[in-house]
């Protein structure tokens, strides 16, 4: 097949065991993983015009993860110069060469020019590429090819022991062990609470463990998170950190795809496995826009800081009677256990601190005379531990 001629998919699936050139819209893709040897591999789907219902697998193999391609997002455009088409029981595919074959990617149907976000090796850009792209992008931006609905949940959504798609904001990526890392996810929203089968007096000497992490994140850390809604920590996969973490970007909201959610202990977890899948998003996505509307109207409601579930709320604490604050530092559920503002302490007559352990420390406060607290606002625990007066006030921290 000449280099300059560029076949539609239609017109390349007779062609077998021909080198053809494609360029085609990624409608799926898989995140890199490590052959039995010492190469790399990823798996894309394209499709164009004359074959846009099931698309076309394109397996490509490299000898570093970071030759291969990193696709930004399902809608995006890939050049493919010299694949060799393969057939294997009837199914027609293509395979990406590391000694021949070249590769381009462009942005979908909103992209502005011709310039490839990465290229392989041995790519080498033809006049007639802008004018097939630019036809790609109108043909995409007329078709529903991409709009493909994918339901993404919220945090606050999870019930049960399933992979799920997220769109949440990176606020931490960490090293917890060697070749280990974990990522903290948010999106506004409190999990569920999960059920705990121990005994409470084995508390005592066998402790539930309070986060996922071998160290709890540091003060200075914490300040950086949103006081309100979960902070969810989500395990990668060794088998695909190299590839993730050259994608997560701290502060930016991300979709995550095929996320493996479980239970520790009473502690949700997601996990990242190779089948996984994260992509950027648009400032201007819809997913962030109702995420944090929806994050400022319930900071601005009268319950504030009251977890979902808590619902139908308790009673403002009024009259003469014991006040027992029991602050946990539960930290995988931000928000779980709702405590008293540092503002309300100074109302009490507060007369006893009782450290009950390394994590767990009870204030108990008598009011001597009737007190209303209807204006005092709920508050999280994170907002107790990373308030600065708090902390010093109550040095036992």
């Amino acid at each position: 097949m000449g280099d300059y001629k560029f076949l539609k998919i239609e017109d390349a699936i007779p062609c077998i065991n021909q080198k053809v050139n494609l360029i085609g819209i990624i409608l799926d893709f898989s995140l890199p993983q490590q052959t039995k040897g010492t190469d790399y591999f990823c798996k894309l789907k394209v499709i164009d015009d004359s074959h846009p219902k099931c698309g076309i697998p394109v397996h490509l193999f490299a000898q570093d993860i970071y030759a291969l391609p990193h696709v930004a997002s399902v809608g995006d455009i890939i050049h493919l110069s010299r694949v060799m088409m393969k057939s294997h029981e009837g199914d027609v595919y293509a395979i990406f060469n590391k000694k021949f074959s070249s590769f381009a990617l462009y942005e979908g149907k909103d992209g502005e020019n011709f310039h490839p976000y990465q290229v392989s090796l041995r790519f080498y850009a033809r006049e007639q590429d802008e004018k097939i792209i630019a036809s790609l992008r109108k043909w995409l931006a007329t078709s529903k090819i991409s709009d493909v609905t994918i339901n993404f949940l919220l945090l606050s959504d999870i019930n049960e022991v399933d992979r799920i798609n997220l769109a949440c904001k990176v606020l931490h990526i960490c090293k917890t062990a060697k070749d280990e890392w974990m990522v903290f996810l948010w999106d506004g929203t409190d999990a569920p609470p999960t059920c705990i089968y121990k005994k409470l007096e084995d508390e005592m000497h066998n402790q539930l463990p309070l986060h996922l992490e071998p160290l709890p994140s540091s003060r200075d850390m914490l300040c950086t998170f949103p006081t309100v809604g979960t902070t969810l920590r989500v395990i990668i996969n060794q088998d695909c950190s190299k590839y993730i973490l050259q994608l997560l970007q701290i502060g930016q909201w991300m979709k995550f795809f095929h996320v493996l959610f479980k239970v520790r202990e009473g502690l949700w977890y997601g996990v990242l496995t190779p089948s996984s899948k994260i992509q950027d998003m648009p400032n201007d996505d819809m997913l962030i826009l109702e995420r944090q509307s929806n994050y400022d109207q319930r900071l601005s409601c009268k319950l504030e800081r009251m977890p979902y579930w808590s619902f139908p709320w308790p009673s403002r604490i009024t009259g003469s009677m014991l006040l027992v604050t029991i602050i946990c530092l539960k930290l995988s559920f931000i928000g779980i256990f709702d405590s008293i503002s540092w503002t309300q302490l100074s109302h009490f007559p507060w007369n006893q601190l009782t450290m009950m352990s390394d994590d767990i420390l009870l204030i108990f406060v008598y009011p001597s005379s009737e007190v209303n607290c209807d204006d005092v606002p709920f508050a999280t625990l994170m907002d107790i531990l990373t308030c600065r007066k708090v902390l010093y006030t109550f040095s036992i921290f």
